[in-house]
């Protein structure tokens, strides 16, 4: 696939967001991927990435918590 027929193609689908959104909480991204996701990435799709992947963190966090204190 050449860089044109990159551009040709439509914004990121919504789990590539999240797949995205996922790395940058490891803070872990290739610069071709970083930038193509900044050109590609619909800022809707980025939110609710976003507010999903807090949600699963508070949620897995607090799961954990529980587990320990009943120990």
């Amino acid at each position: 696939m050449t860089d044109t027929d990159v551009d040709k193609q439509d914004n990121i689908s919504f789990l590539g967001t999240l797949k995205a959104v996922l790395w940058s909480f490891f803070g872990v991204r290739k610069r071709r991927d970083y930038e193509r996701d900044a050109q590609k990435l619909n800022p809707v799709y980025v939110l609710l990435a976003m507010i999903l992947a807090v949600g699963m963190f508070v949620g897995i966090l607090l799961f954990v918590v529980q587990m320990v204190v009943k120990q």
